[in-house]
């Protein structure tokens, strides 16, 4: 049998020439991370190369003009209108719905609020003189650059004043903070990098005062109930949910609330302390979350059935915990997770979340640090890059990665205004870091938003386009 060898090297390098243009084409990007030793002194590592994915470099993908309403909704996807923003599942992908009943993917950045230092105070007013002014701006370049709505910590009233008589509202969320606020009324808290601290890391979910102090803490939100701009409630931001929660409990005095809750749920369970197991302990967060979940989730729907309760925005090991997932899943109508330590979004991790909670997910923080800025970028977390194009390509990479996750309704940067070092009783994690798309003195970061804006805008085109190569 003769074999034509030319023939068939030909036939595989065509072969090799076809998968290899079916790939995604991958740039590197120069990346570090902080690294905190135990006496909280901080240091960088080496740089080192990570694989990042532009719109530009998806194989085979070609952009198309996709009509949107004033939300940000796209035309071209029904769901049901019910006047408010809700989530439903058309086939296998999960949407956000916006009142008029298009799908919609939440583009937010958080803490569209005013700098509080002196340098902040003068860039105000210079650049925007009324706080009108400064919201309209601000809005409009929020919107020119595809975010179509404002995360936690953001000005609502502002917001809501500026939304009565524009021609595109902007679209916000709330934290309400029922357990910090509780805390802070009883005592007992502190302020901890990133988050509201609580004695030996426990929430006050077993106080006989909570669930009356949430009733009344949501009766304020009865006046946005008819709000259509409205997304939704955060309850709370990261709080300490670790499988050490029953042994941080019983190290209280025997008469305080959570000592006695975990002793009675060991009675209940025909548990001794000294022979409790990971799985024992597993089941005593899940108990304190659950009432946690029901307690909040309960004040939320009382004073406002209308609108949407999105988590507490998990930060840690809890988020891969599927019986705790599963208890978040029984309450919210959609989990907020503030993701960082990844460079692309772990999809095995996604996976779970979707599967354990039986709902959509939302990525509530995260945010990439550039050196060019000329900041210490010590503090907080997020990676640290070279420039603030390199930022872009990091926000591209890692908002595709969340688009190929059917379960994802969308992701909120962290944050609007960059952190001024100078600022006075500045909160730990947000002291020297570059996280902003505006700079101390309100200057955009152009080089950053235009892939903002990219991806964006094409954010309903990646989804048509993964969709159908799945």
């Amino acid at each position: 049998m003769k074999i034509n060898l030319i023939g068939l090297a030909v036939a595989c390098l065509l072969l090799l020439s076809e998968r290899a243009a079916s790939q995604d084409v991958m740039i590197n990007t120069e990346v570090r991370s902080r690294k905190v030793d135990g006496r909280g002194k901080v240091s960088y590592l080496d740089w080192k190369a990570y694989q990042t994915l532009l719109v530009k470099n998806i194989s085979g993908y070609k952009s198309d003009v996709v009509k949107t309403n004033s939300y940000g909704g796209n035309l071209n996807i029904k769901g049901n209108a019910t006047g408010f923003f809700h989530t439903e599942k058309i086939g296998d992908r999960w949407w956000c719905i916006d009142p008029e009943g298009y799908a919609y993917i939440s583009t937010a950045v958080n803490s569209i609020v005013k700098g509080s230092s002196d340098h902040n105070r003068q860039a105000f007013s210079k650049t925007f003189g009324s706080d009108a002014q400064w919201m309209k701006q601000t809005s409009g370049l929020l919107q020119d650059h595809g975010f179509d709505e404002a995360g936690s910590w953001s000005d609502h009233q502002e917001i809501r004043r500026y939304n009565r008589t524009a021609k595109n509202p902007l679209t916000y969320t709330v934290m309400l903070n029922f357990m910090s606020s509780y805390g802070n009324k009883i005592g007992g808290t502190y302020r901890a990098p990133g988050h509201t601290g609580y004695p030996k890391n426990v929430i006050f979910v077993f106080d006989p005062g909570f669930e009356t102090f949430c009733d009344s803490h949501a009766k304020q939100i009865a006046a946005w109930k008819e709000d259509k701009n409205l997304l939704g409630y955060f309850s709370d931001n990261e709080m300490p949910y670790r499988t050490s929660y029953i042994d941080s409990c019983l190290a209280f005095s025997p008469t305080d609330h959570a000592h006695r809750a975990a002793v009675q749920w060991m009675k209940d369970k025909g548990l001794e302390r000294s022979k409790l197991s990971e799985k024992d302990r597993v089941d005593f967060l899940v108990f304190a979350a659950e009432k946690y979940f029901s307690i909040v989730s309960k004040a939320i729907k009382k004073y406002d059935p209308n609108h949407m309760y999105i988590g507490c925005r998990f930060h840690n090991k809890e988020r891969n915990i599927q019986p705790f997932m599963e208890a978040a899943g029984r309450h919210m109508d959609i989990v907020s997770i503030n993701y960082y330590r990844e460079w692309t979004p772990n999809m095995v991790e996604m996976d779970n979340w979707s599967k354990w909670t039986g709902k959509p997910f939302l990525v509530t923080e995260f945010y990439v640090k550039a050196e060019d800025t000329g900041m210490g970028n010590f503090s907080g977390a997020g990676w640290i890059v070279r420039t603030q194009k390199d930022r872009g390509d990091f926000y591209q990479n890692w908002c595709i990665g969340l688009l190929k996750q059917r379960s994802c309704v969308g992701w909120h940067w962290f944050k609007y205004i960059d952190n001024d070092p100078e600022q006075k009783n500045a909160e730990p994690s947000n002291i020297d870091a570059n996280k902003g798309i505006v700079d101390r003195l309100y200057k955009p970061y152009s080089g950053l938003l235009e892939k903002m804006r990219e991806l964006n805008q094409e954010r309903y085109n990646i989804i048509k386009f993964l969709d159908h190569k799945k």
